[in-house]
């Protein structure tokens, strides 16, 4: 019940050119075909650029501890 035979696609095609005329569902399937060029060339340009070395992160002193093992402030901030 939940799929489509080829004979319901075909229907449903003639049924789409009939309610949005032949010149309407032409420029609609010519705009969907240029999204896709676009798209498959913008993939391209984007392959064919160099990858960017990313930017060294520098390396932060660790943390000095602020309280030694007996609770005793060792630096004072503050």
């Amino acid at each position: 019940m939940g799929s489509f035979s080829p004979i319901h696609l075909v229907v449903l095609a003639i049924v789409a050119i009939l309610l949005l005329g032949g010149g309407r569902f032409s420029s609609l399937m010519g705009d969907v075909a240029k999204g896709v060029k676009n798209f498959k060339k913008g993939m391209a340009e984007e392959d064919e650029t160099p990858a960017k070395p990313s930017a060294r992160i520098e390396v932060q002193k660790s943390a000095e501890p602020a309280f030694d093992r007996d609770g005793e402030r060792v630096r004072d901030d503050r």
